[in-house]
């Protein structure tokens, strides 16, 4: 494979182990949030009633975080019914095929996500509740997180090729 081509795959994949190790270490912030609420509930009687929503928004951008690294390190669900039976270069011609599924989704997705984040700039779109927080940040971070994960649909279109050619990246 071409030069350009090897350093663009090294890296789109350094990038995602970055944001994945980063969305990783959102758990011990969701876990510290939500330990912070039970206690100033149940303990000091005085609710928090930001905490919960805070951290149903780290828990979208941990899922969001997470999607480029999955793609990266092949984690995701698969029907393995005939997939797990085939040879490597079958599967790189399974996943040469089923790879451009994934980036037409990611590419819809990606322009829904750009209308959403458009809206809600436009109108400063905020939650309905008592903390009231602006929707924006997820919604971009959202966006970003389609952006990465169809640069990592890309990489991996070079590293099937690669496999059919008998040669690794």
């Amino acid at each position: 494979m071409p030069r350009l081509i090897r350093a663009y795959v090294r890296s789109v994949d350094k990038i995602s182990d970055y944001v994945g190790y980063l969305a990783a270490s959102l758990i011990f912030f969701m876990g510290a949030t939500l330990l912070l609420d039970a206690v100033t509930r149940n303990v000091l009687n005085i609710p928090v009633h930001w905490a919960i929503e805070l951290t149903q928004f780290t828990l979208a951008a941990y899922y969001f975080m997470g999607g480029p690294i999955t793609l990266k390190n092949n984690s995701h669900v698969r029907m393995d019914l005939w997939y797990a039976n085939l040879s490597d270069r079958g599967k790189a011609k399974m996943d040469l095929v089923t790879v451009w599924c994934m980036i037409f989704y990611l590419g819809v997705m990606l322009v829904g996500s750009i209308s959403s984040l458009q809206y809600a700039i436009q109108t400063n779109e905020k939650r309905f509740s008592m903390w009231n927080p602006s929707v924006i940040p997820i919604k971009a971070l959202l966006t970003v997180c389609l952006v990465l994960m169809l640069l990592q649909a890309f990489a991996l279109v070079f590293k099937h090729i690669a496999t059919l050619r008998g040669k690794s990246l």
